[in-house]
C-alpha cells in the first residue's frame, strides 16, 4: 500500500495570454492570493460587499452571517431576493441582447438564446403555472430532456417561488412515481419525449405511467 502515489493534489500551474488574463475578474494568481487573504483575515465584509456588488436584493440583508446556532449558521437571513430576476432581469438593461445560453441538441444542432429572448420565456412559462394556480410553496417536478426548455421550466419555478425538483429523464415510472409522492408535487412538467444518443427516450408515457401507479 505504502506504494500508492497520491494524484488528487494537483501542484501544475497553465500561464494564459496577458490579454485573457487582463480581461479576466481575477486578473491572474498575485490577485487570487490577494483575494484569499482578504476573505481569511475579514471574511464577514468580504462575502458582504461581494454581496451587495453581485446580488439584487429585493430587501438588503442587514447581517452577513448568523452563528448564534452554530453548525447550522444562516448566512444574509434576513436579506429578501428573486434568483430568477437576478438570472435574468438585471441583465436585460446593458446585456439584453448578449447571449444567455448555448445549446447544442443530441443531433449537434446549437441554439443561441439571448437574455431578452429568455427573459421573455420564462415571463410566459411563469404566467403559465400562475394559472395553473401554482405559487410561492408550491412542488413542481421537472421530469424534462437535456433542453433549453428545462431551464425555462426551473427558471419559472423559481419565478414565482415554486420549489422544483428535477427529476432524470431516465429514470422509471416507479421512480418518478416516489419523487413525486416524496416531494408532495402540485404538478409535473415533462415533454413528449426526448433524444439521447440518437434514440427517442418516452418521457409524457412515463409520468402517465407513473401517475397511474396510484397513491
Amino acid at each position: 500500500m505504502s506504494n500508492i502515489e497520491s494524484i488528487l493534489k494537483e501542484t501544475r500551474s497553465f500561464p494564459v495570454p496577458d490579454e485573457f488574463r487582463h480581461k479576466a475578474s481575477v486578473s491572474g494568481v498575485e490577485a487570487y492570493h490577494a483575494l484569499c487573504e482578504q476573505a481569511d483575515d475579514h471574511y464577514l465584509s468580504f462575502w458582504g460587499d461581494l454581496a451587495r456588488e453581485l446580488i439584487t436584493w429585493k430587501k438588503p440583508f442587514s447581517r452577513v452571517l448568523d452563528d448564534s446556532n452554530a453548525p447550522f449558521f444562516k448566512w444574509f437571513d434576513d436579506g429578501v431576493l428573486n434568483v430568477s430576476y437576478n438570472c435574468l432581469d438585471r441583465h436585460l438593461a446593458l446585456n439584453g441582447n448578449k447571449i444567455a445560453i448555448i445549446f447544442e441538441a443530441d443531433n449537434g444542432d446549437v441554439t443561441r438564446v439571448t437574455y431578452a429572448e429568455l427573459h421573455r420565456r420564462v415571463c410566459q412559462f411563469a404566467n403559465g403555472l400562475k394559472s395553473l394556480k401554482i405559487g410561492k410553496g408550491d412542488r413542481v417536478v421537472i421530469y424534462m430532456p437535456m433542453s433549453i426548455e428545462a431551464i425555462v421550466a426551473m427558471q419559472a419555478c423559481a419565478r414565482i417561488g415554486a420549489i422544483h425538483s428535477v427529476v432524470f429523464g431516465g429514470f422509471s415510472s416507479g421512480a418518478v412515481k416516489d419523487r413525486i409522492h416524496d416531494a408532495g408535487a402540485k404538478a409535473v412538467i415533462t415533454a413528449n419525449e426526448g433524444m439521447r444518443g440518437g434514440k427517442s427516450v418516452p418521457l409524457k408515457p412515463t409520468v402517465d405511467e407513473a401517475i397511474n401507479l396510484g397513491g
